[in-house]
């Protein structure tokens, strides 16, 4: 296999897999289950299983040990997909070989961690010892974000380049692949440690089974007499390594992974689109990112859930995609034998897929006894099948209609190279701001002038509601279906795409959107669990229950306003709007969308109020001086190119990002401010800028003291004396925790229309364990892009 693609593309192989699952806790013990055909889901003993439509899982049985790595000062405080997320991640690395900062420096590994439920299993714990009027222990809440666990293993490996954690639901580990393979393909990262880990939680079990979406026996996908899925945990984790590097290191290559397709089927919350016309564009997208032809692919591992919609959805998805090629292309389901796993399916499958290339086998369906017409295409029944692969694709769809396809490929086969794309200047064409501060960019503007600090006293911690006409929202019947986080989300779009001029139908249906959100759907998830919690799992409320993934709100955008390219949605804590910023950032510049509405969003409930209380660090002298403020907060990112054809008025360009780990830990971060500093300095030496061309430094500053300090000191030193500004905003007006970056570009925007000093700003945002992503933002058009054209 030839190391670079000579039109350019970074060619991305994978280098070491690990896995925990039912069948056992390695990526071989998972392997030998599924490709015999054994069927690894039998009675839960984990958890109470009274009340639930099901007592089957997919259960993980050995005791989930890292075996060299901790993340918690006291063992006895621990959270299970924490631990399988590391036991994989120690199996994959170890089948490299390479150890970061030995063969390759840690600032170039990343991380990309998916998952579904994130460390909720721990919120649970939390919940349940508050309502026997106990004091849940705090560091059960610093496990809770989907961020926590991706910290855990920069951590445990010393990776100091990106770190990003994705919730697309089921769709995560899928998600996962597709957004390290870009990091890759721009040059951030020599190395990834990539995957997704999800742990059987209580709300889980109650949840598909409000929704009467549990089989009592194991999943039979495909068949005309299935009834239903089963639930898994577990972890799997796949090391990528670019093929330059690899080869240069004599690194093993078990495959390659040719691209990626992602779509947003904007139809409902938990079914699918029943002719699969959205999941069928993301496998055009991956076929065509990956330059492959429909009958390059002889194997698909599908989604294959078990539930009569999704299989009959995806087979159809399948046929539109593939055309004729279908019928003779293999579909099969390896949840069948060790269920659906979430957020971590996308790894696992990921993992049986390449694992088929190696080995020439495609894994069976276990379970299979009938052919439904409405599925009708080949679900290798009872054994795996010797077949010749050269490619094979593994799908991955969610709730919320979030849909991903990613292509890998046997080592040495030779496709077809995907056309070169001259990357496109990435522009903000409109933005919207929904704050504490009043509903509109110019009451956020005047806010900031005068210095207005909004929000009050509750209970010991100063909190700032965002302030918003519901109406913007949607229609009162659509706005039933939503939570406050997703109404703050499609008020934010709605109102950012009208600004940007996006009204044509055909236009929006071609827009993707890319949410952040630091703390996700608490509420919902809270307003599920608690009456289960109080009476049993028949209280559980299949309204609400679609609402407890992260990704609903990117759902509902994607419903309500008819956005139907890619989506995503990122959870990097108090950085996930700037993740999600970058994030979008490289899908525009990759050619994978001409715009993309970008929307941070947080809204707040009493456990997550709860939960920052009960962290020390909040109860400081300087955390009782600290505000929480919720938000949404969207800007329109467009290719320039789309944006000049459209006539559209272009407010800034996103000349770059960086992002950094200081592998710390959870709940932990570098004092020196290390990490902080090489963020900014790589984003300004992406944008070909140096400090002293700056106009003014955004600060992530919010008040708490120890989170402050070490920025403040980076600042220092990056800019040594210059005379450029360097603006708090978040001190006065609240941290809207995922939303800073947002809120700091739309203040920039607002700065550079009152002097002269219009030019370059730069934007920090952190999370609270040592992630930390800076962007520069310009007037437009900026020298660069001039010079560039």
């Amino acid at each position: 296999m030839d190391n670079n693609m000579s039109s350019g593309v970074v060619r991305v192989v994978v280098s070491g897999v690990g896995a925990i699952t039912s069948q056992g806790g390695s990526a071989e013990a998972f392997w030998d289950g599924v490709r015999t055909g054994k069927v690894a889901i039998r009675p839960v003993r984990g958890l109470p299983m009274d009340g639930y439509q099901t007592r089957i899982g997919g259960e993980v049985t050995e005791t989930p040990r890292p075996r060299r790595h901790r993340y918690s000062s006291d063992d006895e405080v621990r959270e299970p997909s924490v631990d399988f997320a590391l036991v994989a991640a120690e199996e994959a690395m170890e089948a490299t070989g390479l150890t970061p900062g030995v063969e390759i420096p840690a600032e170039r590994w990343g991380i990309a961690y998916g998952t579904c439920n994130g460390g909720w299993r721990s919120a649970e714990h939390a919940l349940r010892a508050r309502a026997m009027g106990e004091q849940p222990d705090w560091r059960r809440y610093t496990f809770v974000p989907a961020q926590a666990a991706a910290e855990a293993l920069g951590a445990a490996f010393g990776v100091k380049g990106p770190v990003l954690s994705v919730n697309t639901a089921c769709a995560s580990g899928a998600h996962a692949v597709a957004h390290a393979l870009e990091v890759m393909r721009a040059g951030r990262a020599d190395a990834m440690l990539v995957g997704g880990s999800d742990a059987f939680t209580e709300t889980a079990f109650a949840g598909f089974s409000s929704l009467e979406s549990l089989a009592t026996e194991p999943a039979a996908p495909y068949s005309k007499d299935r009834s239903g899925l089963s639930l898994g945990e577990g972890s799997g984790m796949l090391v990528l390594l670019s093929a330059r590097v690899a080869g240069q290191l004599g690194a093993p290559v078990l495959a390659e992974v040719l691209g990626y397709g992602l779509s947003a089927d904007g139809y409902h919350p938990t079914a699918p689109h029943p002719d699969g016309e959205g999941a069928a564009r993301a496998i055009r997208g991956a076929l065509e990112s990956a330059g492959l032809a429909p009958e390059d692919v002889r194997y698909v591992n599908g989604h294959g859930t078990g539930t009569p919609k999704n299989d009959s959805a995806e087979s159809n998805a399948v046929r539109l995609a593939l055309g004729e090629a279908a019928e003779k292309t293999a579909l099969s389901s390896t949840k069948s034998m060790v269920g659906h796993l979430l957020g971590a399916a996308g790894a696992v499958e990921g993992i049986a897929t390449v694992l088929a290339l190696r080995d020439q086998i495609a894994p069976p369906t276990a379970g299979f006894t009938e052919t439904d017409p409405q599925c009708g295409l080949d679900p290798v029944p009872g054994t795996g099948r010797p077949m010749d692969l050269d490619v094979a694709l593994s799908n991955n769809f969610a709730f919320g209609g979030a849909n991903a396809s990613i292509a890998y490929a046997r080592p040495g086969a030779v496709f077809e190279e995907p056309a070169a794309h001259r990357p496109d200047d990435v522009v903000v064409t409109g933005f919207s701001a929904l704050t504490a501060a009043g509903d509109g960019a110019e009451a956020l503007w005047q806010a900031f002038d005068e210095g207005t600090r909004p929000g009050a006293a509750e209970d010991g911690l100063r909190v700032a509601r965002a302030v918003f006409d519901p109406d913007a929202a949607g229609t009162r019947k659509e706005r039933r279906r939503m939570d406050r986080l997703s109404q703050l989300a499609v008020a934010a779009c709605r109102t950012a795409l009208e600004h940007a001029g996006v009204s044509d139908a055909g236009e929006r249906a071609a827009t993707g959107v890319v949410l952040g959100t630091g703390i996700g759907p608490v509420d919902s998830n809270e307003r599920f669990f608690l009456p289960v919690l109080s009476g049993g799992p028949a209280l559980g409320n299949p309204g609400v229950f679609p609402n407890t993934v992260h990704n609903a709100a990117a759902g509902q955008v994607a419903m309500v306003l008819g956005v139907k390219g890619p989506t995503s949605t990122l959870t990097s804590a108090h950085a996930a709007g700037a993740a999600a910023l970058g994030v979008a950032h490289d899908l525009l510049r990759a050619g994978r969308a001409d715009r993309i509405v970008v929307v941070a969003a947080d809204a707040f409930s009493p456990g997550a109020l709860d939960g920052y209380r009960s962290i020390p660090l909040f109860g400081s002298p300087s955390g009782r001086r600290y505000t929480l403020a919720e938000g949404g907060i969207a800007l329109v990112l467009e290719r320039a190119e789309a944006a000049r054809e459209r006539g559209a008025h272009v407010h800034a360009a996103v000349l770059s990002h960086a992002t950094v780990s200081d592998a710390a830990g959870i709940g932990r971060w570098d004092p020196s401010g290390d990490g902080v500093e090489r963020a900014m300095r790589a984003a300004l030496a992406d944008a070909g800028l140096t400090p002293g061309e700056l106009t003014g430094v955004w600060a992530n500053a919010a008040g708490l003291a120890a989170v402050d300090r070490p920025e403040e000191a980076a600042i220092g030193r990056l800019l040594a004396g210059a005379e450029v500004p360097v603006r708090t905003p978040k001190r006065s007006l609240g941290e809207p925790v995922g939303a800073g970056a947002q809120l700091a570009a739309v203040l920039a925007i607002g700065s550079w229309r009152q002097g002269p000093a219009a030019g370059p700003a730069l934007i920090n945002s952190s999370s609270l364990g040592g992630t930390h992503t800076s962007i520069v933002l310009a007037p437009f058009p900026t020298s660069r892009m001039e010079s560039a054209r």
